[in-house]
């Protein structure tokens, strides 16, 4: 009896650099984990004593901004490895992700709770877990066109500056995509609720400087890392 002959067996990247499946799978993740830490507010330190002298109470910031910047770092850094084109497929994508957690929490938030679980916890999950259908567009809405916008920015800065400043491009991108994705959530999930201006500035703020500070050293190290997956370092 003749033995069967050995299948091969492509690997689940064929066809894909190993960066790019690494780093989408990570953005996939962020976008998802993203809306989960924005439940909690942080004061930043030094950063919050800058309210008051710029006229503002002490400025805090949520802390879903530290995975949305990486949301900007690894669109950046894909936009750098493999093209404006893929990146922009990539905040497409993304999408997927964001639609089918919230569709889960809604679920999750609906069906009864087990006897036994306690009080405090169950109360602290829904409240945590629950949104309004405004939050929920606000969040689509400066998600799609702030992710879009910082790959826009930082392809056009690449096209205009060559390969160089890599530092330079993703700070800009990043700023300026953190701004319009403040001014839009704001806006469009508390205008007519509360007054915003204090909230607003605060956020851009805060978000302006993290921008600023963090996303620069990050890119470089995500541009690194995808080439070193790909051989290319």
């Amino acid at each position: 009896m003749l033995a069967p002959t050995p299948v091969a067996h492509a690997p689940v990247h064929a066809g894909i650099p190993r960066s790019l499946f690494a780093l989408s799978i990570f953005y996939g993740g962020m976008v998802c984990i993203a809306g989960v830490l924005g439940n909690k507010q942080i004061a930043l330190g030094p950063l919050s004593a800058l309210g008051p002298v710029l006229g503002l109470g002490p400025l805090a910031i949520e802390a879903g901004i530290f995975a949305f910047l990486l949301l900007v770092v690894v669109s950046s850094a894909i936009a750098e490895l493999h093209g404006r084109a893929v990146a922009n497929r990539l905040v497409v994508y993304g999408f997927v992700p964001l639609i089918v957690s919230m569709a889960l929490s809604i679920l999750v938030v609906a069906l009864p709770p087990a006897s036994d679980m306690e009080p405090v916890r169950r109360e602290a999950f829904a409240m945590m877990m629950s949104s309004s259908l405004r939050l929920w567009v606000a969040g689509f809405i400066s998600y799609g066109v702030s992710q879009a916008l910082n790959v826009t920015i930082f392809s056009w800065l690449k096209g205009r500056e060559g390969a160089g400043l890599l530092w330079l491009r993703a700070g800009v991108a990043s700023v300026g995509s953190q701004v319009v994705d403040t001014l839009l959530f704001v806006t469009i999930a508390f205008v007519g609720v509360f007054p915003i201006r204090e909230l607003l500035l605060g956020q851009m703020i805060v978000k302006v400087l993290l921008s600023a500070v963090l996303v620069p050293p990050a890119i470089y190290a995500a541009v690194a890392l995808g080439r070193w997956l790909d051989g290319r370092g």
